[in-house]
């Protein structure tokens, strides 16, 4: 019996609340965590395959800029051509396999390899090698960089070294369609964070694939979301959680007063209200015919009016709401009225560490001009980068879950049918490595 079996007729593209009807706990191997064995199938036949978000337009929005994206060994280099074509290409000399550039940036005017200079255009056309003459002949077009698929979906860029691959809008099967709510070409990337992690990338993004972990994890959260009856959606590769905030968890009982609702939030997420980080505000009356929620979408649309965007468009559960995407393999994206939080993961160098991405985007008004993101790599022995309340305890986690995983009486990890967006991950690796 495989996941592939367990997850018991899933119907494909339609709402499902909680997604499964399991009558017994799901069983997942722990060796697609710890064994190498395991790493090397997903490294064969999903990293070298699959689309993954890459970085932001912003990044790359003008003749000159890079990104360099690291997924385990692989690197691949994203650039904006001189001719404005924006291409992608595996990160390495033709020559001796160095790599070629490293980090993020803009002004290049060619991609010079620092260690013998060979030197390509920004098109990937050879350009130069130095003292050619003694490598006989040469043809040019056969030492271009080694090309990769690009993509881009409103302001995200995603990339494939397959070339063969489908095309991005197939492979992002009904999801542009689902969240077209959120015009999300007005959205412009604010900051690229990428922080090592002493966990298998599995580990870290299935924390961000279910929320039967906020009663543990974010007891704060409670007061201001309903982390009990979202409704879920599975297309075959993606799913989506569709999730209520501004009102308190069925856990806390029917009596849960206004003001709880609003300092939990104010706590968590007082910036998109105007509060500054660290700082209370005590809670508005609520007027007549009208509940915290409301109060709360008020206090968003005014906020964002004041940076000059207008979202008084949507109602209170749009406003407060947040719909959160599961991209497979290893991305989650959660849409709010007002931003844009990509969470993702990509493998370390063995089975025990990960790089987490954290991408975020904000709203802006229609035409505003590309942003210049701040981005930075974490280094993991300095002092915590802050980052919030609750992705602070999100990370606290996953710096001690991997270990648990080594034990060895543990043979399996038992998933609930909450969890249908982590099933349909695993059910999907099985698929793709041939389980």
């Amino acid at each position: 019996m495989t996941i592939l079996d367990d997850l018991l007729d899933v119907p494909v593209g339609a709402p499902q609340r909680h997604g499964l009807n399991a009558t017994k706990p799901i069983l997942i191997p722990v060796e697609r965590y710890i064994s190498p064995d395991w790493m090397a199938l997903e490294n064969t036949n999903v990293w070298q395959k699959a689309w993954q978000i890459a970085c932001s337009l912003d990044h790359v929005a003008n003749a000159g800029d890079f990104y360099e994206y690291r997924a385990g060994w692989l690197s691949i280099l994203v650039v904006r051509g001189d001719d404005g074509v924006l291409r992608a290409f595996q990160n390495a000399c033709r020559h001796r396999g160095n790599t070629i550039c490293q980090g993020t940036g803009s002004g290049l005017d060619e991609l010079r390899c620092p260690y013998h200079r060979w030197a390509w255009n920004n098109d990937g056309q050879l350009k130069e090698v130095p003292s050619r003459r003694w490598f006989g002949t040469m043809d040019s077009d056969e030492y271009a960089l080694i090309p990769a698929r690009v993509d881009v979906w409103g302001p995200s860029v995603w990339i494939n070294l397959d070339m063969d691959a489908m095309s991005l809008t197939e492979w992002l099967e009904g999801v542009p369609g689902d969240m077209a709510w959120a015009d999300f070409d007005d959205y412009r990337c604010n900051s690229l964070i990428v922080r090592p992690m002493p966990a298998n990338w599995k580990v870290v993004s299935e924390g961000f694939s279910e929320t039967y972990h906020i009663q543990g994890v974010h007891p704060e959260m409670l007061g201001y979301i309903n982390d009990v009856d979202a409704t879920q959606r599975l297309w075959h590769r993606h799913g989506a959680s569709y999730q209520d905030y501004g009102v308190p968890s069925p856990r806390l009982g029917r009596d849960v007063e206004p003001h709880v609702v609003w300092d939990t939030w104010v706590e968590s997420m007082g910036g998109r209200l105007g509060v500054p980080s660290g700082e209370a505000e005590p809670c508005p009356e609520i007027p007549a015919g009208k509940t915290v929620q409301d109060v709360i979408a008020a206090r968003i649309v005014q906020t964002q009016a004041a940076n000059g965007v207008d979202v008084s468009k949507y109602d209170s559960k749009r406003l407060t709401g947040a719909t959160q995407y599961n991209f497979f393999p290893n991305s989650t994206m959660l849409v709010w009225s007002d931003m844009v939080n990509v969470l993702s993961t990509r493998p370390g160098l063995n089975p025990d560490e990960c790089q987490f991405v954290i991408m975020n985007w904000h709203r802006v008004a229609p035409g505003a001009p590309r942003s210049k993101p701040f981005t930075l790599e974490v280094d993991p022995d300095g002092p915590e980068l802050p980052l919030g309340l609750v992705m602070g305890q999100d990370i606290n986690m996953m710096k001690t879950a991997q270990r648990g995983l080594h034990q060895p009486g543990l043979k399996h990890l038992a998933v609930s049918a909450e969890e249908a967006r982590l099933l349909n991950l695993h059910r999907n690796l099985e698929e793709w490595c041939g389980a």
